[in-house]
């Protein structure tokens, strides 16, 4: 009987024989080689890292989805946090002021994180802001709370994430407290510098001070993944790969 050294071996020169399975290529653009690498992992990879490094959930919930046909972002987080305030107190300059000061002085490459306490049924971005944050270059926009003005955001292919889709504005109703401060957004704790990644299947959060550590795992994970897809159609099995590369 082979050994499970000899038989990994085996299957490694097998689907170097096959090709590889459905990690899709990806060219990086940032300069900053962490970043770089954080753009060709995917996002499942980097959910499962974090998990592993930190021992903490570093996925957002499941509701925070891309709004936009561009989903792709990746970059260091920018942070605003608005709170519920009489109208008043939320004039259109006091609501949007955090919101406006994190976007005209956003740097190319950044992430913006917009949180709204118990914001859900109001949009945190939309077209202005949106049009900024492009203009600007920063990599995408993350909002716990909602996205509005559709059709104009999706036209500028910039990465805009949020918990829903309402044609609200956070005037009258909340007000920007706080700028480039540690935040509670969709279930994780995301500090002004941490890395943020997402797509398709949701948004990551990586803590700034294990970043390294967290994409050498994701890169890992793919890299087992990516050699596990065709050995399962080869052999029409799950539980074999299971057992041979010790991943599921």
């Amino acid at each position: 009987m082979l050994s499970r050294n000899k038989t990994l071996a085996l299957a490694v020169g097998t689907c170097a024989l096959l090709g590889f399975g459905f990690q899709a290529a990806r060219k990086t653009t940032s300069k900053d080689p962490l970043l770089a690498g954080y753009e060709i992992v995917t996002v499942a990879a980097v959910a499962d890292a974090v998990d592993q490094i930190t021992g903490q959930r570093g996925f957002m919930s499941h509701d925070m989805r891309p709004r936009t046909i561009t989903a792709r972002a990746v970059g260091r987080a920018v942070t605003v946090y608005l709170e519920p305030t009489t109208p008043e107190k939320a004039t259109p300059s006091l609501s949007t002021r955090e919101s406006t000061a994190m976007i005209d002085n956003g740097n190319p490459g950044e992430v913006g994180v917009i949180v709204i306490k118990d914001g859900i049924d109001v949009a945190g971005i939309g077209g202005l802001m949106a049009t900024a944050a492009k203009a600007r270059g920063m990599a995408g926009v993350i909002v716990d709370g909602g996205v509005r003005d559709l059709k104009e955001v999706r036209s500028l292919g910039l990465p805009i994430y949020g918990r829903s889709v309402v044609p609200s504005s956070t005037v009258s109703r909340f007000a920007g407290v706080a700028r480039n401060v540690p935040v509670q957004c969709a279930g994780v704790e995301v500090k002004p510098g941490d890395i943020i990644v997402a797509d398709e299947d949701g948004v990551v959060r990586v803590p700034a001070a294990q970043a390294a550590e967290v994409l050498k795992r994701a890169q890992e994970i793919d890299e087992r993944e990516t050699k596990m897809v065709p050995f399962i159609r080869l052999h029409k099995a799950l539980s074999k790969a299971v057992e041979v590369f010790n991943r599921i």
